[in-house]
């Protein structure tokens, strides 16, 4: 069977001309499997495996029937989780529209609100943004969303995940309610689920596989280890003994140990590693991920903030240096590497603690990790960090004394004692009236009878 190109779906020759430059000729599996549902109208809810082109999957319907608006408000509004993604997407759009006369907005929180408002001076076609910063510029009336007719949103699950579900509520009232809706994720939530029904209308199924399906070109392995610190051995062996890892982007669960791992790896291999973090200021952290790009240097430490959807070329090796604690997180971790039809290599470092995330992750895979023989030559370093300690000492114990009968209290004065003895009404005589006058009343009654 002859295979489908891009002139197939009789895109404009403009863009058709950029895709060549860019030698692109033939659709991934998504984005021919997408086209005309989304060319339809409907709405899309569309599950593919991370690294398989969801962006030009909605990026290229939606260019092929654009129409500018004189308005010069945004008739597309497209919404993703992080910072780096919005730089991303508007970049492959500028890219795209070069011939075309669309104009192309991306913005983000961190940077002056002021600043990104004189964008919108010469009027914004497609919008790129995150939902908080959007939602700020539109209720500042600095764009107007009323005349958006298509809105996509780029990781849903991620976006619930990181608290954007207020943010995306306001966005959805400040719309007007005929639009289309399109959603492109690798993993769906019971979260997605319930704000699916409530805001979209019998969206189109479009699926590769089922949610949390890896890539099979992803080599999966794995190291049970003990802890932290031997974590950091094990990982300093894998990098001195094979050269394949030139190209490395490495996992932690949360910012403090990715800037510990990151003063570790200084130590052992200057100047050969960046860190990423939602800490780092935005300046910072494209820097960093530019010279991750261009190999400038062999390795990134990052937190989640990298897991989503950032197309970064040539990954050989994705290492879970933790385990993510949210399975679907370790989908999106590994599809870094293995993309645009390569090979690529996930290795994950688990320890004790860590084996019942390990099995969650591997439930949803429906997949068992390939377990590695630890290396013999791999120091074990017995030390803890402090959050791998098990016992809280307090550093200012208060000393309270206990007395006899298990009270924790401290002894009042004797003067101050009260004895109680229970309640007011037996504590003096019960008074003809209020609330012992059924009583009386009671009493009265039984002399009558007499």
């Amino acid at each position: 069977m002859e295979k489908l190109t891009f002139a197939d779906f009789e895109l404009p020759e403009k863009i058709l001309d950029v895709l060549a430059d860019l030698n692109l000729f033939e659709p991934t599996p998504i984005q021919e499997k997408s086209f005309k549902p989304i060319l339809s109208g409907r709405d899309i809810m569309g599950i593919a495996q991370t690294g398989t082109g969801k962006t030009m999957a909605y990026l290229l319907p939606v260019l092929k029937n654009w129409k500018y608006n004189k308005n010069g408000n945004p008739t597309v509004l497209i919404l993703v989780p992080t910072r780096e993604l919005v730089v991303q997407v508007s970049e492959i759009l500028i890219e795209l529209c070069q011939n075309i006369t669309t104009r192309v907005i991306g913005v983000y929180g961190g940077k002056n609100i002021n600043t990104q408002k004189l964008l919108f001076d010469d009027g914004c076609d497609i919008l790129v943004g995150t939902p908080g910063r959007v939602m700020d510029l539109a209720i500042d009336n600095s764009i107007s969303l009323k005349e958006v007719q298509k809105l996509i949103i780029d990781e849903f699950d991620e976006m619930l995940n990181l608290g954007f579900r207020p943010q995306l509520t306001h966005i959805f009232e400040m719309m007007k309610a005929k639009r289309q809706n399109i959603l492109f994720s690798a993993t769906m939530t019971e979260a997605v689920d319930e704000m699916l029904d409530e805001y979209f209308a019998s969206p189109i199924e479009i699926s590769l596989a089922k949610s949390g399906t890896p890539l099979e070109k992803i080599q999966q392995s794995g190291y049970k280890v003990v802890n932290f610190n031997t974590k950091v051995n094990l990982l300093e062996n894998l990098l001195k003994e094979n050269e394949s890892l030139s190209k490395v982007l490495i996992f932690t669960n949360n910012k403090k140990h990715a800037d510990l791992l990151y003063t570790k790896m200084e130590e052992l291999f200057p100047e050969m590693f960046e860190v990423i973090h939602s800490n780092k200021s935005q300046n910072y952290r494209l820097k960093a991920l530019k010279k991750f790009e261009n190999e400038e240097v062999r390795g990134l430490i990052t937190t989640d903030v990298m897991a989503r959807g950032l197309d970064i070329s040539n990954i050989t090796h994705v290492i879970n240096f933790e385990v993510p604690e949210v399975p679907e997180q370790y989908i999106h971790r590994i599809g870094r590497t293995g993309r645009a039809d390569k090979e690529g290599t996930a290795i994950t470092f688990i320890t004790e603690k860590e084996e019942a995330a390990l099995l969650e992750i591997e439930m949803l895979m429906d997949k068992e990790l390939t377990l590695n023989e630890f290396p013999t030559e791999v120091k074990i370093n017995p030390k803890k960090i402090a959050s791998e300690e098990e016992e809280v000492f307090m550093k200012n114990p208060v000393k309270v004394k206990l007395y006899e009968g298990g009270g924790a209290f401290h002894e009042k004065a004797a003067k101050n004692r009260k004895i109680n003895l229970g309640g007011p009404s037996k504590r003096k005589p019960p008074k003809k009236h209020g609330a012992n006058r059924a009583q009386q009343k009671a009493k009265s009654i039984a002399k009558r009878k007499k």
